[in-house]
């Protein structure tokens, strides 16, 4: 009789050192993740399982995610869940509000999952929000991490750049030639014109976009990526090591070295970002209010130099 075998899990690539970090455990974890659950608050620290969730929320800080926690596309890398999403909460802006008030924030960083299915892809909630904000923490620097706005990028860009965040980003990901797999619902060169667009309505918001390294791009391909970033004025570069959430995921195809990352660093420093955060555990929103101050800094002896 053949013996009948289980199938073989697909193994993920084991993590170097420089990369792990501890399992959280501490009171504020604890305080953090019980606000948002009585707010009825995602946020993406749980959603894309990052893994400096235990350092932010010790600190308080927290990465909100409106529009639920379901997301209308399916990007390779990314762990939020798929599917039709519910309706949206409209009660959503003031509870964000609520959260960053007790949470103390002076800087808070809002996001939102895919929303193709809405009119306007979601714009109006981020509106909201960023009104709610104003109102109850006036004092609270936001910085919002919006989606690409499919076939609506332009309505939506207007009307939050009319809200005036303080900082607006929106991610490239990956280079190029890497779209078709990685990041298959958006368009490259789409973003890029948001991210010109926020500049082209009101330059004095600031700019973000970040990628994430280890997914089979070359060196090259990533200077080009700073070369097209600068042209369409953005500030601020992050870049951080992708990780792969399931085996259903993306593979990691490189650990790039934190030596590597110092390197790319210099380079877009040299291009002239204002500010550049480069290292395996570099995520859009960590120390975001720490690198806002720097960001502001930054400009204000850029201006005073001219």
């Amino acid at each position: 009789m053949t013996e009948i075998l289980p199938l073989a899990r697909p193994e993920r690539a084991r993590k170097p050192d420089w990369i792990r970090v501890k399992a959280p455990s501490s009171v504020g974890f604890t305080e953090t993740k019980q606000l948002m659950r009585r707010l009825n608050l995602a946020t993406v620290c749980e959603e894309a399982a990052c893994p400096n969730i235990g350092e932010c929320w010790t600190k308080k800080h927290a990465t909100v995610m409106i529009l639920g926690d379901t997301c209308t596309r399916a990007c390779a890398f990314c762990n939020v869940k798929t599917g039709m999403p519910r309706a949206v909460d409209p009660l959503e802006p003031e509870h964000v509000a609520v959260a960053a008030a007790e949470m103390g924030l002076q800087h808070i960083v809002i996001t939102s999952v895919d929303r193709d299915d809405l009119p306007d892809g979601g714009a109006s909630q981020f509106v909201k929000v960023i009104e709610a904000l104003r109102r109850n923490t006036p004092t609270t620097t936001i910085e919002i991490l919006t989606p690409d706005f499919r076939n609506k990028t332009q309505a939506a860009v207007e009307s939050i750049v009319a809200a005036r965040p303080d900082v607006y980003n929106h991610n490239l990901e990956t280079v190029p030639r890497l779209y078709p797999t990685i990041r298959p619902g958006a368009r490259y060169y789409a973003s890029l014109r948001l991210l010109e667009s926020v500049k082209r309505h009101d330059p004095s918001i600031f700019t973000k976009s970040g990628v994430m390294l280890g997914l089979g791009e070359e060196r090259l391909e990533i200077h080009q990526v700073m070369d097209d970033m600068r042209s369409a004025d953005i500030d601020f570069l992050t870049m951080g090591q992708y990780l792969q959430p399931t085996p259903r995921h993306a593979k990691v195809a490189e650990f790039v070295t934190p030596k590597a990352f110092d390197a790319y660093a210099a380079i877009a420093r040299a291009k002239g970002f204002l500010l550049v955060a480069s290292s395996p555990l570099t995520r859009s929103s960590y120390h975001a209010g720490d690198d806002f101050a720097r960001l502001r800094a930054a400009r204000e002896a850029q201006l005073a130099k001219a």
